[in-house]
């Protein structure tokens, strides 16, 4: 499984970037708000900073509009991904933004129809926000089983399934059992999933032992 950051802070996603474990980043409105400072300098950045697809929302929600837009910011770096919502004028911005080349991020799924109807629009990826579905007391991992189960009928459907909305690790580790393609999780629940109180526990009795022994590893040409 692939993880993409989600967030707009170049720090964080520079330092997420350096452990090799990030494939990619995904932004909307809010986050990009967040970060106060222009949109395309913050896209430059972000998209120099990882190899893989960076997700870039357009903010249009009519068809001509996002069409406009969406071209704009595939041109704008060979690994932006346009972010376009799941509504009618979005899917058709889709396919003609991919028919034009561009990968397409379809956002704001919440059901297993809408995210048929992106993968025959021809979407990169659909963004399933499983998060915002359990706020609701819906279930949102069973959205990602009815997906991945669609999806796996219909072999010609290429679209990736890119979790979004991601709450806890759990949903992460429910993610990976059910075989969604992408994760994109905020950083600081990417650092926990990295956490274990006896990983911690481990490295303490291991290095009070070594320094009992009053060597060092360095001191040895």
């Amino acid at each position: 499984m692939k993880f993409f950051a989600d967030t707009a802070d170049i720090d964080e996603i520079r330092d997420l970037a350096a452990t090799g474990l990030l494939d990619g980043v995904t932004t909307n409105p809010s986050l990009v708000a967040k970060a106060g400072r222009d949109f395309f300098d913050v896209l430059k950045d972000i998209c120099a900073a990882v190899e893989g697809p960076v997700s870039a929302e357009v903010t249009a929600t009519d068809y001509d509009a996002m069409v406009q837009e969406g071209r704009r910011l595939a041109d704008f770096a060979d690994n932006i991904a346009v972010k376009v919502p799941l509504t009618w004028d979005g899917l058709k911005a889709c396919k003609t933004l991919r028919q034009a080349g561009a990968m397409v991020n379809v956002t704001l799924c919440f059901s297993a129809t809408q995210a048929l109807f992106a993968a025959k629009a021809g979407a990169t990826f659909v963004s399933p926000f499983v998060g915002r579905l359990d706020d609701i007391s819906e279930d949102g991992m069973q959205l990602i089983r009815d997906i991945r189960l669609i999806y796996d009928n219909y072999p010609a459907l290429e679209t990736e399934i890119l979790v979004a909305s991601i709450r806890h690790p759990m949903h992460v580790v429910e993610a990976a059992r059910i075989g969604a393609d992408v994760c994109t999780v905020p950083p600081a629940i990417l650092r926990k999933l990295a956490d274990h109180p006896l990983t911690d526990k481990g490295l303490k009795a291991f290095l009070a032992d070594w320094q009992g022994t009053g060597q060092s590893i360095l001191d040895k040409p």
